[in-house]
């Protein structure tokens, strides 16, 4: 379950307000609306959401009629501020790439240098075809699959001229390698293409910083106010919003008593015969599957 900060809807709401009208810094509404944050708050446990909670909340289960235990279930649900930023991120790179399509190779070149290892292709030294067959007892050492010459060295290009290949053609094969490894703690493997992007991205990100992250944190905030708002709910019993929370499920509008997937039009129990023979075939068969991975340990 989502993590909505500590404020009570209605100062949610004049917050999101008064960034929206430049009447407060972004960093001061992060503030005010992080600061006082404690772990293992949720907003279901404040006086606010209880008070507000009993207006909205009706009688009996919108999905199965039960009077037993009811809550709010919602259909939607605020996601992390780092994944807005993320979306507004790509979507101001995008626009970035669109206007500033080309980067100087120079810039390319010692950013790739700074950033990322290079982990070379081998190349026949003969005709220079990649990734020639290295023999574990055989000498010499190598046997290219192509020219069949057989060789104890590779050769390799090297960064530049990877890079010169990339600016003539960014669809060459030997610059779609992923063998640059970034430097950071991640390690991750890029191709030349990938490079250019996130160095596009970078650019992109330093110079509409505010904006993105105004943007992104609006759009956290928006979000907040319509899961506290119980906008987007039904009240629902403990063991109805136990299996759509957990497994995607809801109770079967034929029968009104077994569960199926969302996605189902009807549960296994109300099918033609034929197809519910075939059903039942397939979830004792996964039964079966998982009870042998459990028994193998690889479960």
């Amino acid at each position: 379950m989502p993590r909505i900060d500590m404020l009570t809807y209605k100062e949610l709401k004049e917050l999101r307000d008064k960034l929206a009208n430049g009447e407060i810094g972004l960093e001061l509404a992060k503030g005010q609306c992080w600061n006082d944050f404690k772990e293992g708050q949720r907003s279901w446990h404040t006086k606010d959401w209880k008070e507000r909670k009993s207006k909205f909340i009706k009688d009996k289960c919108e999905i199965c009629s039960s009077k037993e235990t009811l809550t709010l279930q919602h259909f939607s649900h605020p996601r992390k501020y780092s994944d807005y930023a993320t979306d507004v991120t790509r979507s101001y790179t995008k626009n970035y790439i669109n206007t500033n399509p080309d980067i100087d190779r120079c810039d390319l070149s010692n950013h790739t240098l700074t950033n990322y290892d290079y982990v070379p292709v081998p190349l026949c030294p003969n005709c220079k075809s990649r990734n020639p067959n290295k023999r574990m007892r055989k000498v010499p050492q190598y046997l290219c699959t192509e020219c069949r010459e057989e060789f104890d060295k590779t050769v390799y290009k090297s960064v530049d001229e990877l890079i010169s290949i990339f600016y003539e053609n960014e669809e060459a094969t030997e610059v779609r390698d992923k063998c640059f490894v970034s430097k950071d703690k991640w390690r991750n493997k890029h191709s030349l293409s990938s490079i250019k992007y996130w160095l596009q991205r970078e650019r992109a990100k330093n110079t509409d910083f505010e904006k993105i992250e105004k943007e992104a944190f609006l759009l956290y905030l928006n979000d907040s106010i319509k899961y506290l708002s119980f906008e987007d709910t039904i009240t629902a019993c403990k063991k109805c919003a136990a299996n759509f929370d957990l497994y995607n499920m809801e109770i079967c509008p034929k029968c009104k008593e077994y569960y199926k997937g969302v996605q189902y039009q009807t549960c296994i129990q109300c099918l033609p015969e034929d197809k519910r023979k075939i059903a039942l075939e397939k979830v004792e068969f996964g039964k079966q599957w998982r009870a042998m991975e459990k028994e193998l340990g690889i479960d």
